[in-house]
């Protein structure tokens, strides 16, 4: 395991809904040299997380006001290992038990503290989950390059620009994971761009990225289309057919257009990522769905929700991490380099020499608004 260094300062990431705790411990640990930032629910977490890398998180699970569950930080628990499954969480509670502790283990946490704490105690546990955490990520490093050596190459991204960097840095993280994935966005953005790269950049690589236009399928085939059928199940199914299920067996299955899907749709595709089951139409067999979901849709759909057309369970199986492209006169720095890239792919396929952008063209296509993004450019 590598050993902390004297003098060694490490980011730790305290959160609990109690401003007297959060000092106390911000106090304890600045004193025994650490960096430390706070936060007091499960969103600050949850955005501290995606904008910075933490060596240890030590976070309350009860955040709502009278509420002994613990469920807010245990729930909280899935989506930071999505986020970065080597980061070390210690949960604290007053209200400690066995149960909570072994569910908040089962979840993900490497630790558990229970209030009041001991300074001696909560120190050294910090410290053992930073060296841990250090040594696992060294490992996953060496296995990445090495996997990363083996596989294909990326799909190249034109991305230099300072909005998309927090972006990236997000799609790094969460790409080697399982994590399903929303990507939100204007229409032509590139979520599906994003997608493909998020399957590349995965374990499931070198296993099919099946995309299907999941708000594109009328009701009457949606089962065939999606789990397949048997031979015999209705009058024109001369033969079994595979579903995208089963094309997408052991990759990862993109749902573009999700918020489009009718609510009878999506109570069938949230039993499936409920259960992991699914039964192909006309067959009794229960076949068990090994997928990545990601999902991308370019309306609110926090307002689909509150409008009752899309249903929320389903929003919260899908939208484990959001990635939200912004749209492209917002990333003006990146027009210079997809320009170019577009009218070099042009030139090559019709075997005609490449030509620069004069001034003035360049000009004009950063000026323009681009209201159908990179899709229109």
């Amino acid at each position: 395991m590598t050993q902390m260094t004297a003098g060694e300062s490490f980011r730790v990431l305290v959160a609990d809904d109690q401003t007297d705790v959060v000092e106390a411990l911000f106090l304890l640990l600045k004193h025994a040299g650490h960096k430390v930032v706070t936060a007091t629910s499960p969103a600050g977490i949850r955005a501290a997380v995606e904008a910075q890398d933490f060596d240890v998180v030590l976070m309350d699970l009860n955040y709502a006001r009278d509420t002994t569950s613990g469920r807010e930080g245990l729930d909280l628990l899935g989506q930071l290992a999505a986020l970065d499954a080597t980061l070390p969480v210690v949960v604290m509670t007053a209200w400690g038990s066995v149960e909570g502790a072994v569910e908040a283990m089962r979840r993900g946490a490497r630790d558990y503290l229970q209030k009041p704490w001991d300074n001696q105690r909560l120190l050294q546990t910090v410290n053992t989950q930073i060296e841990l955490g250090r040594a696992l990520r060294t490992s996953r490093r060496l296995e990445h390059e090495t996997s990363r050596l083996r596989s294909r190459e990326l799909p190249e991204l034109v991305a230099g620009s300072r909005v998309m960097q927090p972006i990236l840095r997000l799609m790094e993280r969460i790409a080697p994971s399982d994590a399903h994935v929303l990507i939100t966005g204007e229409h032509g953005t590139g979520k599906e761009v994003v997608a493909r790269w998020l399957h590349a950049a995965s374990k499931r690589s070198t296993k099919p990225f099946i995309a299907v236009n999941a708000g594109g399928v009328s009701e009457g085939i949606f089962e065939s289309e999606l789990f397949g059928h048997v031979k015999g199940a209705f009058t024109d199914a001369k033969g079994d057919r595979a579903g995208c299920f089963e094309l997408a067996e052991g990759g990862t299955l993109f749902l573009d257009e999700i918020a489009n899907m009718p609510l009878a749709q999506q109570a069938k595709l949230l039993r499936v990522l409920q259960t992991g089951e699914y039964h192909p139409v006309g067959s009794s067999r229960v076949r068990r769905a090994n997928v990545r979901f990601l999902a991308a849709t370019n309306v609110d759909v926090a307002r689909e929700v509150a409008a009752g057309r899309f249903r929320e369970d389903l929003l919260y199986r899908l939208n484990t991490v959001e990635i939200h492209l912004p749209p492209l006169r917002d990333r003006r720095e990146d027009v210079p380099h997809l320009a170019t890239q577009f009218a070099a792919a042009v030139a090559a396929r019709y075997g005609q020499p490449r030509r620069a952008f004069s001034p003035d063209a360049m000009q004009a296509l950063l000026e323009h608004p681009w209201p159908g993004n990179v899709r229109e450019l």
